[in-house]
This record gives structure tokens, C-alpha cells and sequence, in this order.
């Protein structure tokens, strides 16, 4: 069994939910197949993302992008209140021009390895406004709700960006849990697709084997050999998505046989490739 899953379900363009956890609980390390927006509300609470760990306060804007596996920390007792916006990366790409790249904060994020935006100054107003809109939304039942809705969401992306490209907000900096593991997941990213064991990968960053494994396991949540699958899985449903032959995503994506990579992609993501293919 892995040690971490793909949690929650988006049959939608985007989902938007306002949760509330009155007693204290402890969330395990997971990751989603589309993009994830938390807006912090309240709650004393440490966000771990790709071995990094960002402190949250009240209004922070936590991005993670899809695939990227993460877990809130709740340090203290207290109501843990959010905001939370799933949404498709095929959606967002229909507003991926030049002048109207809705996904740009997102990828940026995961780019500079710094996921949390933080409000600023009085440019950030409208984007206030924006999140508070948003909010109200989900209790509408009037004429045309879920068109409503799906305006206020873009508006929402709109004034994201805008604040971010402005220094109404910031990228906040993050603490590193261990500058080892951080360095081998920026190596993994990069070779993805090549042969990796953890022998090569010890020698490479001068651990011994059994040092590696524990503490990779202990800062991420995950093991080497599990992280590898998943995140080549993840790149093989990008390229299928993408129209590349299923055959041809197999073997770039760094498995040695079709069977293998069937019987993978199904139990990762509940149905094989060509279904898959089929759906879209």
C-alpha cells in the first residue's frame, strides 16, 4: 500500500468549499490530480508542501499545484477554518493567453518552490473583496447560480494574479525541513524519467542508504520508489491528456513494460489508460 494517496474527486471545472474543524485532528500526506487553493481563515497551522513547511496566518493564500504532495500541521487546539478551491488544470488553461494567464501564480509557486501568497497592503483590497464574493457564493440559489459562481471564481483569479504582479501580495519565504531531501526532490523533478535506485541517489548526495530511506520517508511522508511512480503516473496522465499515443507515454515516462504501467496507472487512478483516453 502507499504511503500517501490521491485525495478528494473533481468532476467539475472547479469546487469550492468553506470547512470548519472545531476539535483538533491530524491530516496525513496526500496529493490531487488538479489544482488546490486554500485560503486560511483561522487556526494555528504549518503547511507542509514537497518538504517544505510554510507558517500560515489568518488570510494567507496556500497554492498547491497538481500532483505536489502536502499536509496541513494543526500546532495548537483552536478552529481550523478555510476556504478551499479545487480546480481543473484543463479548465484553466482555456485562459492561458499572454495577457490573461490565469494559471501564472500557480505555476509560478511551484516554480520558485515558495507556495503561500500573503496580503500586503491596500492593493490587495479587491482581492479581498474577490475571496469575500466568492465566499458568499456558495449560499446562493438564485437565477443562474453556478454561472455566478464561475464569473466570481474568475474575477477571483483575476485579482489573484493581478496583486501578485503588482506586490500586493508576496511569495513568503520557507523552512526547508532538511536542505538534503530538498535537493534530491529538485533532482528527482529533473530526471523523473532516467533509472534512478537509491544506491545512485546516495552516492550522488553523499548518504549512507540506510539514512536516506528513513529520512526521506520522515520529512516527505512517502518512500523514494513510491514518489517516483506517482509522480511519473502523474506526468503519463498529463501526456494522454495531452493526445500522446498511450504506448509512447509508457516508455517516456520511465516504465520498462506496458503491462506494468496498465496495472500501475488503474490502481493509481481507477481506470487504465485507454479508458482514460476514451473519456476525454
Amino acid at each position: 500500500m502507499p504511503e500517501y494517496k490521491n485525495a478528494g474527486y473533481l468532476n467539475s471545472r472547479f469546487k469550492i468549499f468553506h470547512l470548519k474543524d472545531q476539535e483538533r485532528r491530524d491530516f496525513s500526506y496526500h496529493y490531487h490530480d488538479f489544482h488546490k487553493i486554500l485560503i486560511l481563515l483561522s487556526g494555528d497551522i504549518t503547511y507542509c508542501i514537497e518538504g517544505r513547511s510554510y507558517d500560515l496566518l489568518p488570510n494567507d493564500i496556500v497554492l498547491v499545484g497538481a500532483g505536489e504532495v502536502h499536509r496541513p500541521i494543526i500546532k495548537s487546539d483552536g478552529v481550523y477554518e478555510r476556504i478551499i478551491i479545487y480546480v481543473s488544470p484543463d479548465f484553466l488553461s482555456n485562459y492561458s493567453e499572454l495577457e490573461s494567464d490565469l494559471g501564472l501564480c500557480i505555476r509560478r509557486a511551484t516554480a520558485e518552490q515558495s507556495h503561500v501568497l500573503r496580503f500586503l497592503n491596500a492593493r490587495s483590497a479587491k482581492l479581498d473583496s474577490a475571496v469575500q464574493a466568492l465566499d458568499r457564493s456558495l449560499n446562493d440559489t438564485d437565477y443562474a447560480c453556478a454561472l455566478h459562481q464561475e464569473v466570481l471564481f474568475l474575477e477571483f483569479m483575476i485579482q489573484l494574479n493581478r496583486a501578485a504582479l503588482h506586490n500586493g501580495i508576496t511569495f513568503i519565504e520557507n523552512s526547508p525541513s532538511d536542505e538534503k531531501i530538498i535537493a534530491i526532490l529538485d533532482y528527482l523533478g529533473s530526471h523523473l524519467t532516467e533509472d534512478i535506485s537509491i544506491d545512485d541517489l546516495s552516492a550522488r548526495f553523499f548518504l549512507s542508504r540506510s539514512y536516506l530511506m528513513h529520512t526521506f520517508k520522515e520529512q516527505t511522508g512517502y518512500t523514494i520508489g513510491n514518489y517516483i511512480s506517482t509522480k511519473r503516473l502523474l506526468l503519463a496522465k498529463k501526456l494522454i491528456s495531452e493526445g500522446t499515443p498511450i504506448t509512447e507515454v509508457c516508455y517516456a515516462c520511465g516504465f520498462k513494460n506496458y503491462s506494468t504501467f496498465s496495472r500501475a496507472y488503474k490502481k493509481n487512478f481507477g481506470e487504465a489508460p485507454r479508458d482514460f483516453r476514451q473519456s476525454l
